[in-house]
């Protein structure tokens, strides 16, 4: 998308970005990465809007919660589901991904997911440090994709006023 075609939409559109707080340190860096892009593809810093829940498994409800305000042309989820030994993380994630398609189809707003499920992730500096890199790179393509997403959810839509 070029930088006019960001800015033909920008002013108009407003992006919810919603994080899980367990393991901030990592996702955090999605947040700094998302930010970072966003501006970059020439959005201002006021066209989005922060919000943290506990964890992963609370974030489907809240999109749901910001996806029907009408306020937000998109709404971006980052968090980090890992296998913390007393559940079977596989479930969680599954929850939790299938609630976020499930906000985008009822309420036709993009939700872009940048919530992450690694096979292996042990705390340990080697693990966290990729991870946080990890995270930054998905933080800027979340921001591509929630972008080229509006963009072409709009054309979209003229395309259905012009018929």
């Amino acid at each position: 998308m070029s930088s006019h075609q960001a800015s033909a939409f920008s002013k108009a559109a407003r992006i919810a970005f919603v994080q899980a707080c367990w393991h901030r340190d990592v996702v955090d860096q999605c947040r700094i990465g998302f930010a970072e892009e966003m501006k970059n593809l020439g959005f201002a810093d006021s066209a989005v809007d922060y919000f943290e829940v506990a964890g992963a498994f609370e974030i489907p409800l809240y999109a749901k919660r910001l996806a029907q305000s009408g306020r937000y042309k998109a709404v971006v989820a980052a968090g980090f589901v890992v296998d913390g030994g007393i559940y079977r993380h596989e479930f969680v994630a599954g929850a939790v991904i299938t609630g976020l398609m499930q906000v985008q189809l009822e309420t036709s707003v993009p939700v872009i997911s940048a919530v992450l499920t690694p096979h292996h992730f042990n705390a340990h500096d080697e693990h966290t440090k990729f991870f946080r890199e990890h995270f930054r790179v998905k933080g800027m393509e979340a921001a591509q994709a929630c972008t080229d997403t509006i963009e072409k959810t709009q054309q979209l839509e003229q395309w259905g006023k012009a018929a």
